[in-house]
């Protein structure tokens, strides 16, 4: 496995996956205006990562992939940070107010708390 590359195995493909994440959310959770973040022990070497990105609060198709393609590449570059858990990413109300730069700051406060809260999970 490649630490640059995001291939299907650092993935949440099924909704079983997903599911994981979503039943006891509240031990590992970060949130604020842009984004809510969960996370879980996945008991693998690596991380996986889900999206759950609203056509509600991004209604262009344009801005949804923005905000994934950020959230892709700063997965990318934290993974090793983040081995060891299932994260899901839930955009908010402010997620298409935000810029690229700002879309990056909070996720790295957002890694930062997921790391700390989840090393006793």
């Amino acid at each position: 496995m490649q630490t640059g590359t995001f291939p299907r195995q650092m993935r949440l493909t099924s909704p079983a996956d997903y599911q994981q994440v979503f039943n006891d959310p509240d031990k590992c959770k970060s949130v604020d205006g842009v984004f809510t973040i969960l996370a879980r022990r996945n008991g693998l070497t690596h991380a996986r990562l889900g999206l759950a990105i609203a056509a509600k609060h991004l209604k262009h198709a344009v801005s949804r992939n923005r905000v994934k393609r950020q959230i892709r590449e700063s997965f990318r570059l934290n993974q090793l940070l983040l081995a060891g858990l299932d994260i899901v990413v839930i955009s908010r109300v402010d997620t298409g107010k935000s810029d690229n730069k700002n879309l990056r700051k909070a996720l790295d406060k957002h890694w930062a708390k997921i790391i700390e809260r989840c090393e006793n999970c």
